[in-house]
């Protein structure tokens, strides 16, 4: 496949005082690399010569020299080719210049990098109520990212509500999944992430122990408070049977 880098357009514009905008000039120097073989063999480094759209000259590496296209490209095309330096600096940039910013270019096309994912609930989950949970995937490289929401282990195919990729900024990228569904005690949901930077799928099983523990906190409060309850009704029943015992065994005179 061939790949091309554009590695400059430089437009200069000349605009003169009490004309129209159709005299203003425009030349523009495009150099391009274009390359198809990982090892950079085929490397062909192109500079164009453009004068209002209209292609004047250019260079090209497998000529080594410049061709005009019209009277005026010609005498440009000669006068350029007569300068040693110049030609000397177009050879050498297939180097400096074309392979050196194709070989950064491939570094970042192979660079693998995975994201970091984290589960949890969009406020307070509860069992048999409609819940929303999240699932996010940060700082990953490529963009390439698949993430789909598992029931014990089974895809779901429904309910979710929206997915969203997005630059951080620089070159890594995030993506973020919400799930809405209605939670079932003992029933596990996951989140499951394929990734180019992973070597296997990474399954986020989301942590349900704050439920359990809430139900736990609960259940242990209602039993101390049942035992409170019991012990209290307790000390009264003594309290009644002692001071009615009390009251019957007093002697008569």
């Amino acid at each position: 496949m061939k790949r091309t880098l554009g590695l400059g357009l430089v437009l200069v514009g000349f605009a003169f005082w009490c004309v129209s905008s159709k005299d203003v000039y425009v030349f523009q120097d495009i150099d391009e690399c274009e390359f198809s073989k990982e090892d950079l063999s085929d490397m062909v480094y192109t500079v164009k010569l453009v004068f209002n759209q209209k292609l004047l000259c250019s260079y090209d590496s497998r000529l080594g020299k410049y061709v005009g296209y019209d009277a005026y490209g010609t005498i440009n095309a000669d006068h350029y080719n007569n300068q040693s330096w110049k030609m000397k600096e177009r050879k050498e940039q297939v180097e400096t210049v074309c392979k050196a910013n194709a070989r950064r270019y491939i570094k970042t096309e192979m660079r693998r990098v995975p994201p970091v994912v984290i589960v949890r609930s969009n406020g307070k989950a509860r069992y048999g109520q409609l819940t929303t949970l999240e699932c996010h995937a940060y700082n990953f490289y490529p963009q390439a990212i698949n993430v789909t929401w598992l029931l014990d282990g089974s895809e779901v195919t429904g309910n979710v509500v929206s997915t969203e990729s997005m630059d951080n900024g620089d070159w890594s990228y995030q993506t973020h999944s919400y799930l809405e569904l209605v939670l079932h005690r003992g029933v596990t949901v996951s989140c499951r992430v394929e990734h180019s930077g992973l070597e296997e799928p990474l399954v986020v099983q989301w942590d349900s122990s704050s439920l359990n523990t809430r139900i736990t906190k609960l259940v242990v409060g209602c039993s101390f408070f049942l035992i409170g309850f019991v012990v209290a009704l307790s000390a009264v029943y003594w309290y009644y049977k002692k001071q009615h015992r009390g009251f019957t065994s007093l002697p008569l005179h």
